[in-house]
């Protein structure tokens, strides 16, 4: 779908812009936090993306207006889509958008006279809960969730981009040792991953039966924050092995652990999309983090269940 195609576009533009120095921002390319970005008229942009600051769109942005709260105002010219997630969209009567107009809650505003070629989806924040609640199973069958479950995963996307560069910031050695064990130990480090996620399911069982006499509270906090840990540095892990992995396809020689790993996020944003065997390869990844995890105890040791021998006693002469 044309709507989709654009969302995941920004997806790449979101990461990839995102950090300066990781891929070096084009200069069609505006990317602000809590400013104003203006395209003045006669002036030409490729895409424009802000973060709680506001969009005035005078002159032409050939691809994708994109704002997560703040305001998006058009009364020039987008060729793909403009999209506001939480954002007040205003669109002049002298507006034209050629692709889609999309806005998940927030404020839309129009004047009589723009022009939108693709489709608009508009969502606000009480819409959604009308026709859950109010209409019930109808409502709910006859709402379209691809949208909102295309943008929800692209704020998941920019949630592990920021536990990524968190990760890889502190744990830069860590990280890329124990990427070197999935691509030496991969089969060793999957079954101990399926193995330590068993058991983990049963522990949280066990708490939340707990949970009935109240000891099993403090004992589900915890596992719930040793899961979250484990599965956070687990997941950035993977994503370095995947941008190394790409990195090397591509005959890049030199990929920074943290660009390794914003392009393994890039990758896998783009195969979590793919319905079915988006949500299998999840899974396997979650596994193969969760393995790799216990096997080198954060990124510390080799394989932490190996014994390390004795040294032998010396030899009498």
């Amino acid at each position: 779908m044309k709507i989709e195609k654009n969302l995941l576009a920004l997806i790449v533009l979101l990461v990839a812009s995102a950090l300066p120095g990781l891929a070096r921002q084009e200069s069609g390319d505006r990317v602000g936090y809590h400013d104003t970005i203006v395209v003045a008229a006669g002036e030409v942009r490729d895409n424009v993306v802000t973060f709680g600051g506001d969009i005035i769109v005078e002159g032409k942005v050939r691809k994708n207006v994109l704002a997560v709260g703040g305001t998006i105002t058009v009364s020039g010219d987008v060729g793909d889509s403009v999209v506001g997630i939480g954002a007040k969209i205003t669109l002049k009567s002298t507006a034209a958008i050629h692709g889609d107009l999309i806005g998940l809650g927030g404020i839309l505003e129009k004047e009589s006279g723009y022009r939108v070629d693709g489709d608009t989806v508009y969502f606000k924040g009480t819409e959604i809960s009308d026709k859950v609640f109010k209409e019930g199973l109808k409502g709910l069958l006859s709402f379209s969730f691809w949208p909102v479950l295309i943008i929800l995963k692209m704020v998941n996307v920019f949630i592990w981009f920021l536990l990524a560069f968190l990760a890889v910031l502190l744990f830069p050695k860590q990280t890329m040792f124990a990427s070197n064990e999935v691509r030496k130990h991969f089969w060793p480090v999957f079954g101990t991953g399926l193995l330590a996620q068993i058991i983990f399911t049963f522990l949280i069982i066990f708490a939340a039966v707990l949970c009935l006499l109240l000891i099993g509270i403090p004992i589900l906090f915890a596992l719930a924050i040793v899961g979250f840990i484990i599965k956070v540095f687990g997941r950035v892990v993977m994503l370095v092995f995947f941008g190394e992995s790409l990195a090397r396809a591509f005959h890049w020689n030199r990929v920074s652990t943290l660009g390794a790993a914003m392009l393994g996020l890039i990758l896998v944003s783009m195969i979590g999309f793919i319905p079915v065997f988006g949500f299998l390869f999840t899974l396997v990844l979650s596994l193969v983090g969760w393995g790799v995890v216990i096997r080198t105890k954060f990124g510390t040791t080799e394989n932490w269940f190996r014994r390390t021998p004795s040294p032998s006693p010396p030899t009498a002469v």
